[in-house]
């Protein structure tokens, strides 16, 4: 192996990149973090959080960013849309090599270490896969993407939670603690406000919700929202693990927050993550670098 080479492990999503810089064996030099890169933002704007995480990774390890030495695992939101993964790989910059999948799978590789399980990623969206017992293929459920899937991610909530701030402008539902801190958090004081804050709104704007949710998680709509999503949490593990056998690690930034929701049957299986997305695009990295090397 190259041990002039970089390894790079990439999470990106639609609130924001992490970024894991490894030495050429994959031990840790540094980490960083960025604005989205999700495809579904734009690929132009992909790279340029990338090129910004990576950037400043290399500062903090003491070394300077050369793309020809770097060998980048990433697992991406919106790799799943053809169009998009083509138009990322082809604005790639010259680097020593690139490995591209799902946040789902590195968030995978990152959570149970390359063993079999199950994970849920709930974040911005949400994804549900796990690594099949018997060819190690990579299984994956919802993950359709804003507005119509991702169940039980910030997005879904935020779309569902800006309900009840309609309804209190209107008069339909009460102008109550959760109905002020939704229209605070988007800085709207009417009605027109708020269609001006709809009609710009996108998947990371509402999933900007989520926290004000979490915050009033003892007011019964939002209580009925986060039971909703952990029954859908729920849907997911099943589908992929109709054992009931494989232990199941919520990861993202709404694991922790949503776990108490996961129905109780599917408790007892429920383990903490070993490591994050950006770990588990470290190892594709790494994966990647040993191809090329067999290849030279």
């Amino acid at each position: 192996m190259n041990k002039g080479l970089f390894l790079i492990g990439v999470d990106g999503g639609g609130t924001g990149t992490r970024v894991v810089l490894g030495d050429a064996r994959g031990h840790e030099l540094a980490q960083a973090a960025s604005g989205p890169s999700g495809l579904g933002l734009g690929v132009e704007r992909a790279w340029q959080a990338i090129a910004a995480g990576c950037a400043d990774a290399f500062s903090r390890a003491g070394a300077t960013l050369d793309w020809s030495r770097c060998v980048l695992g990433c697992g991406l939101a919106g790799v799943n849309n053809r169009d998009w993964l083509a138009a990322f790989l082809a604005q790639a910059p010259a680097l020593a090599g690139l490995a591209v999948a799902s946040d789902a799978y590195t968030t995978l590789l990152g959570a149970h270490g390359g063993a079999h399980g199950v994970i849920v990623a709930l974040g911005t969206g949400s994804v549900a896969a796990a690594l099949d017992r018997d060819d190690g293929e990579c299984r994956i459920v919802s993950g359709y993407g804003f507005p119509s899937g991702d169940e039980a991610s910030g997005a879904w909530l935020g779309v569902r939670a800006i309900v009840h701030a309609q309804h209190a402008l209107d008069g339909r539902g009460p102008n109550d603690e959760l109905a002020q801190a939704l229209l605070g958090h988007v800085g709207a004081h009417d009605r027109d406000g708020l269609v001006v804050w709809l009609c710009e709104a996108n998947q990371t704007a509402y999933a900007s919700l989520a926290r004000v949710v979490i915050a009033h998680r003892t007011h019964p709509f939002a209580a009925r929202l986060l039971g909703e999503a952990g029954i859908e949490i729920g849907k997911m593990i099943a589908a992929l693990d109709p054992s009931q056998t494989l232990p199941v690690a919520l990861c993202g930034g709404l694991g922790a927050p949503l776990r108490e929701y996961v129905p109780q049957g599917y408790q007892a299986r429920l383990r903490e993550p070993l490591a994050d997305s950006a770990h588990g695009g470290l190892q594709l990295a790494r994966r990647e670098a040993a191809r090329l090397a067999g290849e030279s």
